[in-house]
């Protein structure tokens, strides 16, 4: 598989490694200095970008019927705009605010808990993540998907608030400390007990790795999909 990284940080050269060591090639780099893209011979590409050129980025690959895989966020607001295109390019491409398989298994598991909790009496729910310093947005991608999953699987709340004092509304907590990768915590409270779930990552090799095993998939097909149709648990 020829492989072209949109976006060369952290998470692209660990997308590289650990696509080197799948067998694949990469045979393309775009970073902020890039003026041209040329995706001749591109198979698919994986986009961990800025905001400013995910876009922009993205909108050149279906154009040139390049499938791309996207983790990129801060760019959302044009994501219709994006899928609305590969609908009408007969494209291909996903988007999914973390690719860590087991993350992705974790947003499952979210929303059949939410979903039992729901004519449940007495617990509220809240969302907390934790990360490294180096990220500056808060809420997390993951933390925000989460917390619309649990609104999808439970009527209760009708939406999410960072940091809310509002008992209506789910409250999303952030913090930032030393080198976590990410970890992600569902909590469900009454005056008796608390029910927890927990995913917390050790590395970030689950989030590239997942990258690669979404972009193979994706390689072939035509539409708009995300994680769980590439592991078959929707």
């Amino acid at each position: 598989m020829n492989i072209a990284l949109l976006g060369y940080g952290k998470m692209g050269k660990l997308i590289e490694q650990i696509a080197l060591e799948k067998g694949h090639k990469i045979i393309l780099k775009v970073d902020s200095k890039t003026k041209e893209i040329d995706f001749t011979n591109v198979d698919v590409a994986i986009d961990f970008s800025l905001p400013s050129t995910a876009y922009t980025n993205i909108k050149k690959a279906i154009e040139n019927s390049v499938p791309v895989v996207s983790g990129t966020t801060g760019w959302l607001d044009k994501i219709d705009e994006i899928k609305q295109l590969c609908i009408e390019r007969k494209g291909a491409f996903i988007y999914s605010s973390n690719f860590s398989i087991g993350v992705n298994l974790f947003f499952e598991i979210n929303k059949y808990l939410a979903k039992i909790m729901e004519n449940t009496q007495g617990y509220s729910a809240d969302i907390h993540e934790i990360h490294h310093t180096q990220k500056l947005d808060a809420p997390s991608g993951t933390a925000i998907t989460l917390a619309e999953g649990l609104i999808e699987s439970n009527k209760y709340y009708q939406n999410w608030e960072f940091e809310s004092g509002d008992k209506n509304k789910l409250s999303i907590t952030a913090e930032r400390e030393g080198d976590v990768p990410g970890t992600h915590v569902i909590n469900y409270k009454s005056a008796i007990d608390s029910i927890e779930i927990k995913h917390t990552a050790h590395n970030r090799n689950g989030f590239a790795t997942g990258a690669v095993v979404a972009a193979s998939w994706l390689v072939g097909k035509q539409g708009v999909f995300d994680m769980s149709d590439v592991l078959s648990i929707k």
